[in-house]
């Protein structure tokens, strides 16, 4: 957790002021039994009245003092825990969305989301209380032990006596609840991706009458998280009934050996009530750290989790010296030179020794069966991963020496699974170019084919987008895509099986007019229907991370055999339908 305590360094001023008003408070609560003390023994005892009003009169302002204080540094500390877990959660967002694919699947999306709301709200809250009682608690435990020995030196072996059995409660508590804290963390990530599957998979899950499924596996989560947590907060309830017994019976020998002194004419009553309050409030600061000790463990685990995700290091990383000029002859080509590549943990290469060019105005598509590495061929080329062996040129240059950004910018990418964000339609398309005017904007979608469903929405342009485009059909969502891939007007489009949704129909006029489109681009589409992609230039033929045919439709008929059982096999369930 200390390494997180950077975060802090733009509130160390106001962290300051909070640390020496919480000084200001313990000292006037300490100040309080001696004030009664005087009281008692020299005003009550004696009748002076004059010495009650005005010794009176510094309790209140003390207590007044103390008071305005507390609140003051109350404000101060949560302004500072607040601005903490602010800058803390935008540096867990910002490092994720550096992070490359591989980051992603080594952690997980619930995960993430845990660690960014929960465990941050859990390094906010101990925040809080330590601003509050780093200071206070020591303050008040060593304070009202000099002030009760300043009193009475004998009553005092009371507490040398209460306060080792409390520390060693608090020892023992923090050691067995420590380990049980990274399991409820754990266990409240399975939770969030329970219920995030459960939620995004909705429709899945009721076409296939899974809801009762589902419901028993969210059940089954939720009780091993609940009986988790229920046994750490057993075994942290257990400090308060073990501190008031301590507390209560700490208070009767007090009173008890105090009465003897008392009558032996060795102390005075308002001395004793003094005693009795200052052992009170060492007790009370040793709640404070026995509560900080509950939370610490907690926010430690939290602590280690966040710092995991801030040190891990993107495997997709800027390159160190970057090389941003490319030969205008060469804008726009795309050429893998003997790549290889293999994802993480897997037993053999997604893609072996894959060599071919792609050019502007040509249009190369990908075809094979599922596994073959289509996808994963494309995803290469923004770099979502990098090759291990061979390399990747765009525009003449190793995509592993251009800064991402404008290695990416000259890219226009329809994924295989379209996400659309929450907000209108205009807005989606403009993702691809925020600065696009609406006249570009209806272009492209008069391309991609959506411009005639659009404008029949309620709204048309300004019709609401549900996060993930739920409230649009597939089709829909798919051609909003590729308008949100022209509206870039890029040097490369990268179209991943990006027509699968759309009727026969609807897919002939939108090729044709990407041809029209993108005459003077690159474009790359991987497919699964030879009809989609028979008139392209140039058709790479991927058989388990292979490539094993590369030329024109009718070139690859008569000289490749996987292509022709790709099309054999699609004209008999053609003819079959």
């Amino acid at each position: 957790m200390i390494k997180l305590l950077r975060f802090l360094k733009p509130y160390r001023l106001a962290a300051g002021l909070v640390l020496l008003l919480v000084l200001g408070q313990s000292l006037a609560e300490l100040y309080l039994p001696t004030l009664m003390a005087i009281i008692v023994d020299q005003g009550v005892v004696t009748g002076n009245t004059g010495l009650i009003l005005r010794v009176g009169g510094r309790m209140l302002l003390a207590a007044l003092g103390g008071t305005a204080v507390a609140l003051t540094a109350g404000y101060l500390a949560a302004r500072v825990a607040g601005g903490f877990a602010r800058d803390l959660r935008r540096e867990i967002f910002h490092r994720v969305e550096s992070f490359s694919l591989q980051e992603f699947d080594r952690f997980g999306t619930a995960t993430l989301i845990t660690r960014t709301t929960n465990d941050v709200t859990q390094i906010q809250h101990v925040t809080v209380m330590a601003l509050r009682m780093m200071v206070s608690a020591p303050m008040m435990a060593v304070g009202g032990i000099i002030m009760a020995v300043s009193l009475d030196r004998h009553l005092s072996l009371v507490i040398l006596g209460a306060v080792p059995l409390l520390a060693g409660g608090i020892a023992i508590l923090a050691a067995k609840t420590m380990p049980l804290f990274k399991v409820l963390q754990d266990k409240l990530d399975r939770l969030t991706l329970i219920a995030r599957e459960g939620l995004t998979g909705i429709r899945i899950i009721r076409a296939f009458d899974r809801t009762r499924h589902e419901s028993e596996r969210f059940d089954g989560a939720n009780r091993d998280l609940t009986d988790t947590a229920v046994r750490v907060n057993q075994l942290a309830a257990v400090m308060m009934p073990m501190m008031m017994l301590l507390l209560n019976y700490t208070t009767i020998a007090i009173i008890w050996y105090g009465g003897i002194r008392i009558d032996a004419g060795q102390m005075q009553v308002g001395s004793l009530m003094a005693f009795i309050q200052y052992v009170m409030q060492i007790m009370w600061a040793l709640l404070m750290v026995s509560m900080m000790f509950v939370m610490l463990p907690r926010a430690a685990v939290s602590a280690a989790r966040l710092q995991e995700v801030l040190e891990s290091v993107p495997v997709i990383r800027e390159p160190a010296e970057p090389v941003r000029a490319v030969d205008p002859q060469q804008r726009g080509v795309v050429a893998f030179h003997n790549v290889t590549f293999s994802y993480p943990g897997a037993e053999r290469p997604a893609l072996r020794d894959i060599t071919f060019t792609a050019r502007p105005g040509q249009v190369t598509a990908i075809i094979g069966g599922i596994g073959s590495g289509k996808s994963t061929l494309v995803k290469l080329i923004p770099r979502f991963y990098d090759v291990d062996e061979g390399s990747i040129t765009v525009g003449g240059v190793d995509v592993r020496r251009q800064p991402l950004a404008e290695l990416r910018r000259q890219i226009g990418w329809v994924p295989q699974r379209t996400f659309l964000f929450s907000g209108t339609v205009a807005d989606n398309i403009r993702v691809g170019n925020p600065g696009a005017t609406d006249e570009e904007v209806r272009r492209a979608a008069e391309i991609a084919q959506a411009a005639e469903f659009i404008q029949e929405l309620e709204g048309g342009w300004e019709a609401p987008v549900e996060q993930g485009g739920t409230n649009l059909s597939g089709g829909q969502r798919q051609r909003l895509a590729i308008a949100r891939a022209l509206v870039r007007r890029p040097d490369i489009y990268i179209f991943d099986d990006s027509f699968s949704a759309l009727d026969l129909r609807t897919e002939a006029r939108l090729r044709r007019m990407l041809k029209e489109a993108t005459a003077q681009a690159t474009v790359i589409v991987v497919a699964q229907r030879v009809s989609t992609i028979q008139d392209a230039d140039q058709i790479l033929v991927l058989d388990e991370g292979r490539l094993v045919g590369l030329g024109t439709h009718e070139e690859l008929l008569a000289g490749c055999r996987v292509y022709r059982e790709i099309v054999y096999s699609q004209s008999l369930e053609e003819a079959g339908a």
